[in-house]
């Protein structure tokens, strides 16, 4: 693997160079009215998704010298480095092979590729594992005495499978309800155990080490609670997805599912980690999901450069960021179920690119991360929109919409689909006004995802997209992607900080948390 970190490239500063004499100053409007075909330029199809880029502040120019950041960053070479599972986790010294949970069988794989023997072994470890999750998801579908799964877990181990139960609602089995538990505030779980009875609910403990604590403490919680309700069959209505057999043993759970050191916790909800979305969908359902995000795989893995959908919307994160200087990114998806998707991409992209230091340790001389925040539309609109529109921030807005709909409630769709048209054309277009309070400067750049349904494949193919985009976004920076060492300190002074609230002890604490602690314990 040869890389190089992007700001000591050629295009780097040619890009620079672009900006000041084009970018800066670039009107989108006027991009269309000199350019009929822009549309057909900067849109493309991908597996699953149609993606229009055209709203947004490049040219052709512009587009020519982010590829040749790309190539000369060495993006293909890294990608390649990860698809042949070398170690690019260089911090944890592990591989990154979360696309491997979605490749199908060996035999089916394409075996002239050179990097089949550096995976074979942990592929036929995945469908083992695969096999025996769907089978175990497939008996608690058709056990009707289980109504309710209670998924307790957090970060990777809550947002993900949250994310696609709810997104996939329309596929999920009658009779069965799924509940999601990840704050340590009680408030959370006190709320869900409210709901579900003893003898009709399968907890299940996400945890890979089994040991984080604000799961454990759910989870212990959740345990005392169906003891004092007269349940005691820990094994039949408690299950773990871990590495820690021995702690789940120890728990009193029999049945557990592993998963890999090379499977980050923002990438797992491919592995055991889905279960809940395999119980709420079924088998089938779950392997179309993966196989949605297999095509997506392939797509990254094999398209040119400039037909490489995950790689345009990186390149076009880098544009952003580091040459316009815009901060934040807006999620807008266009359908109720997505409620949670903008949540998932805020750990996705903000965890794995929120860092300081590139690979190597050095501080950079650049922003990273955007923030990254959303609403579902319509809802958006009558909240922040007005911001967007009208505020002296420019926020670029990624839109997701759907083809077709699996309701049949008439005039709705129709609807929606005109107001996430017409607020893309919005806030393009602008609308002039004398008098200020009325005028919209417009230019706002936007991008359009477009999916045919939202469907266990389309779901897969969605996610992936939004991986590999943040690893490209990742790799050009020169930062590991794939870490994530600002989770852990707060955890590390919790730990003291919950014995001094507990003691009273205030000895070399800062002034402004020991008087906050003094007040809490008073």
């Amino acid at each position: 693997m040869n890389t190089t970190r992007c700001d000591r490239t050629p295009a780097w500063g040619a890009l620079q160079a672009q900006f000041d004499a084009a970018g800066r100053t670039f009107d989108v409007r006027e991009a269309f009215a000199a350019d009929p075909k822009r549309f057909a330029a900067f849109s493309q199809s991908a597996p699953h998704i149609f993606a229009d880029l055209s709203k947004n502040r490049i040219d052709a120019a512009t587009q020519t010298l982010l590829l040749d950041l790309a190539r000369q960053s060495g993006l293909e070479s890294h990608r390649d480095a990860m698809f042949a599972g070398e170690k690019i986790n260089t911090t944890e010294d592990r591989q990154v092979m979360h696309w491997l949970l979605r490749n199908p069988a060996l035999a089916l794989m394409d075996k002239a590729r050179e990097d089949i023997n550096n995976v074979a072994s942990s592929l036929t470890e995945v469908h083992a594992t695969l096999a025996a999750m769907l089978a175990f998801a497939e008996h608690v579908r058709t056990d009707a005495a289980i109504t309710d799964v209670v998924n307790i877990g957090i970060g990777g181990s809550d947002l993900g499978p949250q994310m696609a139960v709810l997104a996939l609602d329309e596929y999920v089995l009658p009779g069965k309800r799924f509940h999601f538990v990840s704050n340590i505030d009680g408030h959370e779980l006190a709320a869900v155990l409210k709901k579900i009875k003893v003898e009709s609910t399968l907890f299940l403990i996400a945890s890979k080490t089994f040991t984080t604590i604000e799961t454990m403490t759910n989870a212990h919680s959740a345990k005392a609670w169906f003891e004092a309700q007269g349940g005691t069959d820990i094994a039949r209505h408690f299950a773990a997805l871990t590495t820690n057999v021995a702690a789940a043993n120890a728990f009193g759970i029999s049945t557990t599912f592993g998963f890999w050191d090379w499977v980050g916790g923002r990438y797992s909800v491919w592995s055991a980690i889905g279960l809940p979305l395999a119980i709420a969908i079924g088998a089938q359902g779950f392997r179309q999901f993966l196989a949605g995000a297999h095509d997506m795989d392939e797509h990254f893995r094999t398209a040119p450069l400039e037909a490489n959908l995950p790689v345009r919307l990186g390149l076009l994160d880098v544009w952003y960021r580091n040459f316009h200087g815009f901060t934040s990114r807006n999620v807008a998806p266009y359908h109720s179920a997505l409620k949670r998707y903008p949540a998932y991409l805020q750990q996705l992209e903000m965890e794995s690119n929120g860092k300081r230091v590139d690979a190597s340790g050095a501080a950079l001389p650049y922003a990273t991360s955007p923030v990254v925040w959303g609403e579902p539309g319509t809802n958006g609109q009558h909240a922040y929109f007005q911001m967007l529109h009208q505020g002296t921030d420019v926020v670029p807005v990624e839109f997701v919409a759907l083809k077709t709909p699996r309701h049949t409630l008439p005039g709705h769709h129709t609807l929606l689909l005109a107001n996430v048209l017409a607020q893309a054309q919005a806030l393009m277009l602008g609308k002039a006004d004398a008098g200020g309070h009325k005028d919209f400067s417009g230019n706002r750049p936007s991008t359009f995802l477009l999916l045919d349904e939202l469907s266990p494949a389309t779901l897969g193919a969605l996610i992936a997209l939004q991986e590999h985009r943040v690893f490209v976004s990742g790799s050009l920076w020169g930062i590991n992607s794939f870490d994530q060492w600002g989770v852990e300190l707060g955890k590390v002074l919790a730990k003291d900080v919950e014995q001094r609230l507990i003691s009273g002890n205030t000895d070399a604490l800062d002034g402004s948390t020991a008087g906050l602690l003094a007040r809490l314990r008073a």
